[in-house]
């Protein structure tokens, strides 16, 4: 990996934790090849330029402004990151608390809310995300999707931009291994490792913040 000031951080939990739902190997290629790429190359995309002093944070606002090398690299280290966080070993369910409150609000219920997250993820075309974003300009949650390693924290045109508190990747390298082509498959299989737990500290966060 390129020296720079960006690393790739440690999955939280054994490559083997989240199966029978997402398989061992697929996270072991989508971690240490997939994810160690972008970091990569986010770190030799800006090695000796002024955003080698920005943050994944700043470089994310101002990728409107960025070249198409570290647009890339930064979404897809900052989505990744995110990602990992927000599945566990023994997850699934349903949020409680706060988020619990704000899902039954703006969205009716929570199965209406994975109904309308599924076709999200579903109908994103190629390769790309679909969020859950906590919207500050409407003070609501919303479900949006964004196309290859965008994502809402992004100053580009087109994307809805927000807080994210929950996504999921439906780039085929998630899920072609265990479910070939079936995205509706994988993307129910996904429901079972939801850390509700993280997702919910970060929609208490945007209240605070």
């Amino acid at each position: 990996m390129a020296d720079g000031p960006f690393t790739l951080p440690a999955l939280p939990y054994p490559n083997n934790a989240l199966e029978p739902h997402i398989d061992a190997r697929t996270m072991e290629i989508h971690h240490d090849a997939h994810h160690k790429t972008y970091v990569s190359k986010l770190n030799e995309a800006v090695a000796g330029k002024p955003e080698e002093k920005l943050s994944l944070a700043q470089l994310l606002a101002s990728a409107s402004k960025q070249p198409d090398a570290v647009r890339n690299n930064a979404g897809g280290h900052w989505n990744h990151s995110f990602f990992w966080q927000l599945m566990a070993p023994k997850g699934g369910g349903q949020p409680t608390g706060t988020l619990a409150t704000a899902i039954n609000k703006d969205f009716g219920s929570f199965d209406k809310f994975k109904e309308e997250f599924a076709k999200a993820a579903t109908g994103r075309f190629g390769s790309g995300w679909a969020w859950l974003i906590h919207d500050t300009k409407t003070n609501k949650l919303a479900i949006t999707s964004t196309p290859n390693q965008d994502n809402p924290l992004m100053d580009l045109p087109g994307i809805q931009r927000g807080t994210p508190i929950l996504g999921i990747d439906v780039w085929e390298h998630a899920y072609y291994l265990k479910h070939q082509n079936k995205r509706p498959e994988y993307i129910a299989a996904f429901w079972n490792v939801v850390n509700w737990s993280e997702a919910g500290k970060r929609y208490d966060a945007t209240k605070k913040s």
